[in-house]
């Protein structure tokens, strides 16, 4: 969301403050910027966005509201303006490439409350130390060949911003099972808008594939690092993408 053009506040003659604040939202609703059923960003990004207070904010939001443009929860602030809901994308099994093709008789998924490896912490942005939901998945195929894994990390942004996966923290122990497949689903609940990138090496003198996946929200916030290790002897790494036709 790019910052909007800050507010003259003198005019004496003008609206006041937060019904322009209003109007100009009211714009932004139409134009798109946030479609029908999308979720608002919350009150202090917005008041920083509009160069505005979170109490001018707050008034501007009760404004729409009670003109029935928008709806709001417990999550926040949803456009409610008549029109197509965004279509949701299809469903992403969390970690993404984990599971093999073939069917898989040693999955096994477990979380725990730690401190992350030191490469995990840099890249969300955590002390030295400092503890975090950490997902571990491993699987093989029947014959004990296609060994994966994956070690997940998870952010303070993450964990703040997502309910379910928040729940994780005081049973992660190391020892339950977890099922997190719909990690990704539940951001995307929460109003995250999830980028991926993956950097994919073949490690030197042996038959594995490394994956480290990176997935920061619509705000460069970091969410997630996945360690992915797939054996590629007899398996293939495989991704694939849907993309809704243009118009």
């Amino acid at each position: 969301m790019a910052p909007a053009t800050p507010y003259d506040h003198s005019p004496a003659d003008a609206p006041p403050l937060y019904r322009r604040v209003a109007a100009r939202l009211l714009g932004e609703l139409h134009d798109g910027t946030f479609p029908p059923g999308g979720r608002l960003p919350g009150e202090r990004r917005l008041a920083e966005h509009f160069d505005v207070s979170r109490e001018t904010v707050r008034q501007a939001l009760e404004v729409l509201r009670r003109d029935g443009l928008l709806a709001t929860d417990r999550r926040g602030s949803h456009v409610a303006l008549p029109g197509p809901a965004p279509q949701s994308p299809a469903s992403l099994a969390f970690p993404v490439g984990a599971r093999a093709a073939q069917p898989c008789t040693g999955d096994r998924t477990t979380v725990a409350w730690k401190p992350p490896s030191p490469e995990h912490a840099e890249a969300l942005g955590l002390a030295p130390g400092r503890p975090t939901l950490v997902h571990r998945y491993t699987s093989a195929t029947a014959d004990g060949s296609g060994r994966r894994t994956a070690v997940t990390s998870f952010s303070a942004v993450a964990l703040a911003e997502v309910e379910e996966l928040a729940r994780y923290r005081g049973r992660a122990d190391g020892s339950n099972s977890a099922q997190l497949r719909r990690a990704y689903d539940w951001m995307r609940g929460a109003g995250l808008t999830l980028h991926h990138r993956d950097t994919i090496t073949r490690l030197a003198d042996t038959q594995s594939v490394r994956v480290v996946r990176r997935v920061h929200d619509q705000y460069a916030r970091p969410l997630e690092i996945t360690d992915l290790l797939v054996d590629a002897r007899q398996d293939a790494l495989v991704y694939e993408f849907t993309l809704p036709a243009a118009g």
